[in-house]
């Protein structure tokens, strides 16, 4: 067993968001994955399984509990896999609590496939004050909007930059109102900023998650968001963590048919910062 320290989707060598990889965990308990992510401090650890049912079977731990997809751990753990000679570039399928999912391994990046999108509950700018110190300066046209692409969040659009960076969440009443949607957190965007299609910020304190640096989910959903409500494009050139000063880059890709959504994919680059034997 091998224990990887990666970083996923960085733009910049300080960049992207850090996981861990387990490398092959089949043997470990429930109760030792978890001890192991607590350990670590990423915001997810992947263990990596052989499966009977796909190329590998992967489970996912914050520091507190198991999710059922995490995209950049995902994007970290095939980008190494690829880079210590377990596989080579090609099509894999991964086994999760979120379902069979697809993988394009290439030679310097890796693509996840997620679900096709679902569309939930719009909600109100009283809805949305609750959860922030302050006023958020919501964009005067776009909808604040729970979405799925395997977990749902709430996505939530801002005017610009500036709101971006101004928001200051209130993590308890975030943490109950996202529990009563059954969501995980809130992404918060704002649209054709800074040469990409959108800026974000990840929120996600129901699984132990203050503020993210780039999450694969959550841009591929939200790249269904903008499909929606915005522009109608088949590849969106996302970013975030910039905030946190771990500028991150991450690029989504949607196929569709009669301008309904057939697949997600989300995808980038990821690193190995050390290996723990």
């Amino acid at each position: 067993m091998k224990i990887y320290h990666a970083t996923a989707f960085p733009k910049e060598p300080h960049g992207g968001n850090k996981a861990g990889v387990v490398v092959f965990a089949d043997t470990m308990t429930d109760e030792e994955k978890q001890i192991i992510a607590a350990k670590l401090g990423y915001s997810e650890t992947a263990f990596v399984m052989h499966s009977d049912e796909a190329d590998f079977s992967l489970r996912f731990f914050t520091p507190t509990k198991e999710v059922d997809l995490c995209g950049h751990a995902t994007i970290a753990s095939f980008n190494l896999l690829r880079d210590e000679g377990y596989i080579e570039p090609g099509i894999y399928t991964q086994k999760t609590k979120a379902g069979l999912l697809h993988l394009e391994v290439e030679d310097a990046l890796v693509s996840m496939e997620q679900l096709k999108p679902r569309y939930y509950e719009k909600l109100s700018e009283k809805d949305v004050q609750l959860m922030f110190e302050g006023t958020v300066d919501l964009h005067p046209i776009l909808p604040v909007e729970v979405v799925s692409t395997g977990l749902k969040e709430i996505f939530l659009p801002v005017a610009s930059k500036e709101a971006l960076d101004a928001l200051k969440p209130k993590f308890g009443p975030m943490t109950d109102f996202c529990l009563s949607l059954g969501a995980i957190g809130v992404h918060a965007f704002c649209v054709d900023e800074n040469g990409v299609d959108a800026l974000s910020r990840n929120f996600a304190p129901v699984v132990g998650i203050e503020e993210e640096s780039a999450t694969g989910t959550s841009n591929g959903a939200l790249g269904c968001y903008l499909y929606k409500h915005h522009t109608k494009k088949d590849v969106y050139h996302m970013e975030q963590g910039l905030f946190m000063n771990q500028p991150s880059s991450l690029v989504v890709r949607l196929k569709t048919i009669d301008k309904y959504i057939e697949e997600v994919w989300v995808g980038g680059p990821a690193d190995i910062l050390r290996v723990e034997e």
